[in-house]
């Protein structure tokens, strides 16, 4: 199951370990996210142990949104030893971002 982030746990879960994150911005009303969602989860049960997979709900984490200026939803943030590497806004098939993640991984 994909992780939960939130405003309070953000910093300490994504950002202050020396691992690979990826954060999925989203929220319940939007459509494309809706597509997404089972990519998400499928990845954070393949890499579990590898890397950290989670989501933020927009509506309920404004602060985290805003600090990484999330104006479209999706959008995914790879987050690798506390800092963005890459971005992917809008909807994306399991092997695109497997590619992305693959990458940081090695």
């Amino acid at each position: 199951m994909a992780f939960e982030f939130t405003d309070k746990n953000f910093q300490e879960t994504a950002l202050d370990k020396e691992n690979v994150s990826v954060v999925d911005f989203w929220a319940e009303w939007c459509g494309p996210c809706r597509l997404i969602g089972p990519i998400i989860e499928d990845l954070a049960k393949d890499y579990d142990g590898k890397a950290l997979i989670g989501k933020v709900n927009v509506d309920q984490n404004p602060e985290t949104s805003m600090k990484y200026g999330v104006r479209s939803i999706p959008t995914i943030l790879f987050i690798k030893d506390g800092e963005v590497v890459d971005k992917h806004v809008g909807t994306a098939t399991k092997a695109t971002l497997q590619q992305k993640l693959d990458a940081l991984l090695v």
